[in-house]
C-alpha cells in the first residue's frame, strides 16, 4: 500500500520557518517526481514545488521562488520543502505528491495534508 505521509505544519508567525516532511512508502519511486502542493481555504489546489524524478531539475511557482526549497533524502525516501520568509499568504494545507516521470497535471499518489498556518 502507497502511503506519503506529511508532518512539520504548524503556527507561526509571519517571517518564521517551517520544514515539512514527506514519507514515502509502499513502492519505490525511483521514476517519481515528488512534489508538493497547497490549497487555501476557499480556493483550488495549487502547485509549490517538486524535484523531477530524474534528479536534476526543481521546480517552483512563483511566489515561492527564493523563500522555498524543497529536497529528497532517496536512502529515507522522504521529502522536504523549507519554508522561510512566511508570509500570511502561505496558509493553507500542505499536500505531498508523486507523479509518474513528472506527470504534474495528475499525480498519481497524494499525502493526507498538513495544515500550515502563518499569522501576521
Amino acid at each position: 500500500q502507497v502511503q506519503l505521509v506529511e508532518s512539520g505544519g504548524g503556527l507561526v508567525q509571519a517571517g518564521g520557518s517551517l520544514r515539512l516532511s514527506c514519507a514515502a512508502s509502499g513502492r519505490t519511486f525511483s521514476y517519481y517526481g515528488m512534489g508538493w502542493f497547497r490549497q487555501a481555504p476557499g480556493k483550488e489546489r495549487e502547485f509549490v514545488a517538486a524535484l523531477g524524478w530524474s534528479g536534476g531539475s526543481t521546480y517552483y511557482t512563483d511566489s515561492v521562488k527564493g523563500r522555498f526549497t524543497i529536497s529528497r533524502d532517496n536512502a529515507n525516501n522522504t521529502v522536504y520543502l523549507q519554508m522561510n520568509s512566511l508570509k500570511p499568504e502561505d496558509t493553507a494545507v500542505y499536500y505531498c505528491a508523486a507523479a509518474y516521470r513528472d506527470s504534474w497535471l495528475k499525480p498519481d499518489y497524494w499525502g493526507q495534508g498538513t495544515q500550515v498556518t502563518v499569522s501576521s
